[in-house]
């Protein structure tokens, strides 16, 4: 079993910054990419970010590119989310997430997200 665990939302004004924090516990060798994901209200789940856990590369989607980094530390159990510049459209609740596979290429997760965290709010005012 994979436990996650995300912190670091809140309430921000626009413009201001977040850095989120999904801590990995349990079978942590048991996946090889992790992900960020955030729904707002009223809408889909949407892929924010991933990361190959040892990789180089990362994916981050359009949206987002350019204000949101995704990174993990060297134990390969915290992954992290750093967002700048944040707008009103990025409320949301964020979800952490972990898959098997990870294309090291692409910077993206591979198959199916096995684990999720419970999600962390971050409402941005105008």
């Amino acid at each position: 079993q994979v436990q996650l665990v995300e912190s670091g939302g809140g309430s921000v004004q626009a413009g201001g910054s977040l850095r989120l924090s999904c801590a990995a516990s349990g079978d942590t060798g048991s996946y090889n990419c992790m992900a960020w994901f955030r729904q707002a209200p009223g809408k889909e789940r949407e892929g924010v970010a991933q990361i190959p856990l040892g990789g180089d590369t990362t994916y981050v989607t359009d949206s987002v590119k350019g204000r949101f980094t995704i990174s993990h530390d060297n134990a390969k159990t915290r992954v992290y989310l750093q967002m700048n510049g944040l707008q009103p459209e990025d409320t949301a609740v964020y979800y952490c997430a972990a898959a098997d596979g990870a294309s090291y290429s692409t910077g993206r997760c591979v198959g199916n997200f096995r684990h999720w965290g419970q999600g962390t709010q971050v409402t941005v005012s105008s």
